[in-house]
């Protein structure tokens, strides 16, 4: 079992800055893959991002290339996702999510989730 808490969420305005955090406790391993996804009200949860746990490329949805970074801290077991120049079309709950097997932008793929960190985004 794998437990994820995020946090850092709130409220910025547009071009600002956010950066998120998920803390993961309980069994992990290097295989695993750790990503963020987003829902905005009314609309699909969507991936944003993915990295494997120990190594590896990063993985970014089209709408926030070049504007938001994943990275991932192994000695405290925590991934992060560095939000900059944001738009108020980024305003939606983040949401944690580790997978066992594999990294892709399929909410199937993923096993654990947090319970997600609002972040809005003002123009």
């Amino acid at each position: 079992q794998v437990q994820l808490v995020e946090s850092g969420g709130g409220l910025a305005q547009a071009g600002g800055s956010l950066r998120l955090s998920c803390v993961a406790s309980g069994r992990t391993d290097s295989e695993y893959a750790a990503a963020w996804f987003r829902q905005a009200p009314e609309t699909e949860r969507e991936f944003v991002a993915g990295i494997r746990w120990s190594s590896g490329p990063t993985y970014y949805a089209d709408s926030v290339k070049g504007r938001f970074t994943i990275s991932r801290d192994n000695a405290k077991n925590t991934v992060y996702l560095q939000m900059t120049n944001l738009k108020p079309e980024d305003t939606a709950v983040y949401y944690c999510a580790v997978a066992s097997y594999g990294l892709g932008s399929s909410r199937d793929l993923y096993d654990y989730w947090g319970q997600g960190t609002q972040v809005t985004c003002s123009s």
